[in-house]
């Protein structure tokens, strides 16, 4: 990769004023790969650390309910909650790269999940009308952080929950070492290989390493309002699951 791109990566992954049009380009491009990509670097432990998170959104207390999957990409978080144990709602899967969505569609029943092509940082969706909200895997690409905790805050009706699942650094040190080898050493080859993409994979380990950590990630949802905020880390710190509610 020329400096050019590694300066764009590092630019958008870092938050820069190019991180909108960047991150929606490549998730465009990458689509038609982006489901085997997942479950192929991963090793399909994704879907496990999913349906732990849509565990935590609690749909039995309000299981008639409409939720809403931020940054649904190929609606695998949306189709696993159609399909939850008691769940009688509605999905809105709300996502900025068209592309994304409609690699998804196939997963899905439109009576139960309505794709919406939208902006994580404007919503177009009432306040206080969603019983809960999730986000798997893309809240770190969003161009900023607290105004979407805000837009998601807004939308949440009083009491309703809030379930992030995202990336994070494994704090065992040999574990992390051998963690970041694959990350930013095998992930971005294998990924740019089987996608064609030069950049895609490469932004994937940058944008988790600019991410705020548990903690930080914890205080910033008390600041945009949230309560009884919580985590969790998964895998040995690969991934964590943080909770809030809108009080």
């Amino acid at each position: 990769m020329d400096r050019s791109l590694r300066d764009t990566v590092e630019s958008a992954a870092s938050g820069g004023a190019d991180k909108r049009g960047y991150v929606k380009q490549i998730f465009s491009d990458i689509a038609p790969s982006y489901d085997l990509l997942n479950h192929l670097l991963s090793m399909n432990i994704d879907k496990r650390w999913r349906k732990r998170a849509i565990g935590y959104l609690g749909i039995a207390r309000e299981p008639r309910g409409v939720y809403l999957d931020l940054c649904a990409g190929t609606l695998d978080v949306s189709a696993q909650l159609a399909a939850s144990a008691g769940f009688a709602g509605r999905v809105v899967a709300a996502d900025f790269a068209e592309p994304m969505l409609r690699a998804g569609q196939g997963k899905v029943s439109r009576s139960v999940v309505g794709p919406v092509t939208a902006d994580a940082l404007e919503l177009p969706v009432k306040p206080n009308t969603m019983s809960g909200a999730i986000v798997a895997f893309g809240i770190r690409n969003v161009a900023s952080l607290d105004t979407c905790l805000r837009e998601v805050l807004r939308v949440l009706r009083p009491g309703a929950r809030f379930v992030i699942l995202e990336f994070t650094t494994p704090r065992n040190p040999l574990f992390r070492m051998l963690y970041q080898w694959y990350f930013h050493r095998v992930l971005p080859r294998i990924g740019g290989l089987i996608s064609g993409h030069r950049t895609a994979y490469a932004y994937l380990p940058k944008s988790v390493a600019h991410f705020p950590a548990e903690p930080e990630l914890a205080e910033r949802m008390r600041s945009a309002g949230f309560v009884n905020v919580q985590w969790r880390t998964l895998s040995f710190g690969i991934a964590a699951i943080h909770v809030g509610d809108k009080p």
